[in-house]
């Protein structure tokens, strides 16, 4: 624990220079990077902050990383600025180290600071319909907002991210290579995998026939990942922009529906208690499409509702290709943890083809 405070302390002082921390707060919350709240008194710079570690065994090239973040909230920016909207609660904004750098890397640890967005807060579920349709209309409208950005300025820092075939593929090594009792367990979860593989090529498909274009996209389209004002109850910044990358929108639209739509958590292992919530899509296509519809293209306005069932099956394949691995890159605390999670995703995906026709009617009435 002394060596990891140093290590803060340390990082601190690149940004805030010495003796200036009043106050350092973990936050609970987050999988990946190492985040800490913190007030500052004195200094060129005082007020409340949030530090985050960005973890290099997930973002192996953190610069490339900071590259996309750095250029995105740029355009983000200029776009609020051209309608004469204030954007200082709307963007996030990265605070510049000692020397004037947007992030600190000395080549082990890589570090940065934003600043904290007061009065607002974040949901780690859709509590309300009003929740899910504020989160969605945020998102759509940081699809919208970076339909122009010029998309070769963008690195892909995690290739293939969302390429559901390329997934599907993997799972059918991870399945060759599978233990004999890794694979009588999973018996049924590897039958479901196999018997909707032909939904995998989908999207990419639709992007080779023209009908859809590489986007910018978020990739981790979480509740959780857009800050509601406190008054108004408005959606009004999206965050946690490591997992941008090229992408579809429909990448986005899909994880929004897999994450926000559930009626049980990720890992439940009592699927009886697992459907998916038709209401809360109702508010997430109306959000999405009225803030994002205009720039979306035909395609992918009819395969709204399709895409949240793939996205669902993608997610439902890695974790149970993870569980025929041996458990090798989802963090688990539980035997079968990852087995449990994949079957959460296909009683998803089994919920949503029984009310398919349903989602596509809802699409049809927003659009």
């Amino acid at each position: 624990m002394e060596k990891i405070r140093q290590s803060i302390d340390f990082a601190i002082e690149r940004f805030f220079g010495k003796e200036h921390l009043a106050e350092l707060l973990v936050c609970k919350t987050g999988h990946i990077n190492h985040t800490y709240f913190l007030r500052v008194n004195g200094g060129d710079n005082p007020g409340h902050f949030v530090l985050q570690r960005i973890n290099q065994d997930i973002f192996k090239k953190p610069d490339l990383v900071m590259e996309n973040i750095v250029n995105v909230i740029s355009h983000l920016r200029q776009k609020y600025e051209e309608s004469g909207v204030n954007h200082s609660r709307r963007v996030l904004s990265l605070v510049p180290t000692n020397d004037g750098k947007l992030w600190y890397n000395d080549g082990i640890t890589a570090w940065r600071v934003y600043e904290f967005i007061e009065n607002a807060a974040t949901y780690d579920v859709a509590e309300t319909t009003d929740i899910a349709y504020q989160a969605a209309k945020a998102f759509g409208n940081f699809s919208s907002m970076l339909s122009n950005f010029p998309i070769d300025k963008l690195n892909e820092t995690i290739p293939d991210f969302h390429n559901t075939q390329k997934r599907y593929e993997q799972f059918e090594t991870a399945l060759t290579n599978a233990s004999a009792a890794r694979r009588a367990l999973a018996k049924s979860e590897i039958e479901f995998a196999i018997s909707r593989r032909e939904i995998a090529p989908v999207l990419i498909d639709s992007l080779t026939a023209g009908e859809m274009k590489i986007r910018v996209t978020h990739n981790d389209t979480k509740i959780s990942n857009v800050m509601i004002d406190d008054t108004t109850g408005e959606g009004i910044c999206v965050i946690d922009l490591d997992t941008i990358m090229p992408g579809l929108a429909l990448y986005d639209f899909g994880d929004c529906v897999r994450t926000a739509t559930p009626t049980g958590k990720e890992d439940e292992q009592n699927l009886d208690l697992i459907e998916m919530n038709i209401e809360l899509f109702d508010a997430l296509v109306r959000g999405y499409l009225e803030s994002a519809g205009a720039s979306l293209t035909k395609k992918e306005i009819e395969l709204l509702a399709f895409s949240g069932k793939l996205i669902t099956y993608e997610i439902g394949l890695r974790f149970l290709s993870d569980y025929l691995n041996g458990d090798i890159y989802f963090q688990t605390h539980r035997e079968n943890h990852n087995l449990d999670r994949a079957r959460v995703q296909f009683k998803l995906v089994q919920s949503m083809e029984r009310q398919e026709n349903e989602m596509n009617n809802i699409v049809k009435k927003y659009s």
